[in-house]
């Protein structure tokens, strides 16, 4: 990927996260990242597809990064659901954190058919199913009980602290979420 045109995601990303997707414009982007148009049309062919592109690499960062967490914390399926909260809350935590993107989307874009609502809810699930894996590795009889759960409790916390900063939401959900594990591997 070329240097401008990670600058460019960057600063999409930013300006999304920021100030909203429909209220941040192709200029607004161009302007921030010191490039032109023509240059954002070269490597995007429409700002939906920038759209698109910022929450795929947001989504496979933050899978990555806690894929990474998760496997260099245990080799243990079990022990890596027991720790699933402990580095969702170091994320939330952290002072870049700034919310799940895909949540904050699907709110943009509500009609279910929209290419961006569609992605969103391709993330959502894929993160539910990673859940899921690590569920049915660690021996879950309902692993698909234990994964909806599991993801509403971290897409509710997420969103929760993402409102209101040291809500304590996220501190809930763990605590929530160590109950719901501890029971399911009984």
């Amino acid at each position: 990927m070329s240097l401008l045109k990670d600058k460019i995601l960057s600063v999409a990303t930013d300006l999304f996260q920021t100030r909203g997707i429909n209220s941040t414009g192709v200029d607004t982007i161009v302007a921030v990242a010191g490039t032109t148009k023509m240059t954002l049309y070269k490597y995007f062919n429409s700002k939906e597809d920038l759209i698109l592109e910022v929450l795929n690499k947001g989504h496979q960062d933050f899978q990555s990064w806690l894929n990474d967490k998760l496997t260099s914390s245990s080799k243990k399926p079990s022990e890596k659901l027991q720790k699933l909260f402990d580095f969702i809350e170091e994320w939330v935590t952290a002072p870049e954190f700034r919310g799940i993107a895909f949540i904050k989307a699907s709110a943009e874009f509500p009609n279910e058919e929209n290419a961006i609502h569609k992605l969103s809810s391709d993330q959502s699930r894929e993160f539910k199913l990673y859940i899921h894996d690590l569920a049915a590795q660690a021996g879950i009889k309902d692993a698909e009980g234990l994964s909806l759960q599991l993801s509403m409790l971290f897409e509710g916390a997420v969103q929760a602290e993402q409102m209101k900063r040291g809500s304590g939401a996220i501190k809930y959900a763990k605590k929530a979420a160590k109950i719901l594990i501890d029971g399911a591997l009984k």
